[in-house]
Formats: structure tokens, sequence, C-alpha cells
């Protein structure tokens, strides 16, 4: 058995050494807690990372998100709807010529035509109702008639912008025939073949009503329409006897009850 060191406590196996030269062994002994220390850093090397790495983490953020705009599509067109084909005109319908038949005193009337109650430079005057506005069924006549009071109201008015309108009478009823007393005051001996009308004296003071005196009239006036229907070619124009009114004496004659208004007949024919 070696020799036991009693100085070291360790024997060796090469027998005793000297104090000065001590044993590897004694050295590796006093070198543990080195050692531990090394193991104890390599440990705590592999907890710590471990130890991150089971730790919670807060969420990264999340990228922001990119809002693509989405254009925003055009309207479409309107769709063309085809416009529907206009309906057809109703065809022109030509009204019958107009026909005065038989004597102003004695006749009738066909296919008459209704004077309008106002136009250019005329209203009616209604002789029973003593009122601007002749009733419908006293204002009938034939196309020349109507023709011929529209041109000379007209004409006078154009002559004399500021005048008043020319009240328009009696001319016959819807189908001629009888235009007596039972239709009105004195009544109408004549009228009754759409070609004669009533045409009322402008007055001096300008009122829109027939003259009540023959010194109510306006002479000049008054003579100026009397010329214009001869004119226009009118056969007779019966006028008031207290008037003092002219003209062809074939054509123009007094008359009595026209000191209000002057009587005017065409020639017979439509």
């Amino acid at each position: 058995m070696p020799p036991l060191d009693v100085r070291r406590g360790i024997t060796s196996r090469d027998g005793p050494h000297s104090p000065a030269e001590p044993y590897f062994g004694a050295r590796s002994l006093h070198s543990i807690p080195s050692v531990r220390l090394v193991l104890l850093i390599m440990l705590a090397a592999l907890v710590v990372p471990a130890a991150l790495l089971a730790a919670p983490r807060e969420p990264s953020p999340e990228p922001p998100s990119v809002v693509v705009p989405v254009p925003t599509p055009s309207p479409l067109p309107p769709v063309a709807t085809p416009a529907p084909a206009p309906a057809p005109l109703p065809p022109v319908t030509e009204l019958p010529r107009s026909r005065s038949v038989g004597q102003p005193w004695a006749g009738r009337l066909v296919n008459g035509r209704r004077l309008p109650p106002s136009g250019e430079g005329f209203l009616t005057w209604d002789p029973i109702l003593k009122r601007v506005g002749n009733r419908p069924w006293r204002r009938w006549g034939t196309e020349r008639l109507l023709a011929t009071v529209r041109s000379v109201v007209a004409d006078y008015a154009r002559r004399h912008p500021g005048a008043r309108p020319v009240l328009v009478g009696d001319l016959s009823r819807r189908r001629g025939g009888n235009f007596g007393p039972r239709f009105g005051g004195i009544g109408h001996a004549s009228h009754q073949n759409g070609l004669d009308v009533d045409i009322y004296y402008p007055r001096d003071d300008g009122r829109l009503r027939a003259p009540v005196r023959p010194r109510q009239v306006d002479l000049a006036a008054a003579q100026e329409l009397v010329d214009a229907f001869v004119a226009q070619g009118a056969v007779n124009v019966f006028v008031g006897p207290s008037l003092g009114l002219r003209g062809p004496r074939r054509i123009v004659s007094p008359l009595v009850h026209h000191d209000n208004h002057l009587h005017v007949r065409l020639a017979p024919g439509p």
C-alpha cells in the first residue's frame, strides 16, 4: 500500500511528494467551485433564452391596410325610347259654302256662318237686352257678309287707333227666315237670308252704347262707315232721316227707325 500523505490526506501512487510539488488531485479539488460556477453559467445560458421564448409577446402591429379606391362606375346613358308616331291628323273637312236663298224680306239662310262676339275693331250689341255682346242666335250670315263687316271695321280701327270699337247689331237667325217682333222689339222686316246687318253709329261721347238721340251720333265717323260699306259693294245702306248722311242715291237712302244705326245689305249671291 503506498504511503499516505498525512498533509494532503491523499495517497500518492508514486510515493510521497515533496511539499513543494503539490499533487494534481489536490488542485482539482480546489477548482470544484469554479466548475460549478461554469456549469451554473451554462445552465443559465440555456434557461434564460428558453424563458424568453416561453414568455408572452406583444403582438406586432399589423401593417396598415391599404385601401384601394374602387372607381365609381359611370352612369349608363339613358336608353333612347323611340317616340310614338304622331297620330295622323284628321282629314280637313271643308265646310259647305253658305247660301242665301230668296229675298231679304222672304228668304232663308243655308250653311250660315256665325259672327264672333268680338273681333278686330268691333264688339256686338244686343238691341233688345241693350248690352254689349249680342246673343249667338242673332249673329248669323253668309261668309261674304261676315268678311265684308270684318274688313270694314278693321280698316276703320287701323285708321283711328284710339277709337272705340264699332258696335255690330243683328244679322240673321241661324237658318234665316222671319225675324219679326216675336224675336224682340219692333223686329226686322228683312234680315231673313243672311245678307243684312245693322251697324251702330259711333257716339260723340265715346260710350260703348247705341245712340239714343241723333245729337249723340259722331256724324263724321258715321259718314266714314257709310262710305266704306258703299266701297265694299253694298247695294243698300239705310240711314237715319235726321242725320243728313249722304251717298249714291241708288244705294244710300234714309229710312225711319235708323237714327241710331245704319242698315247694310249686300247683293244676292253666296
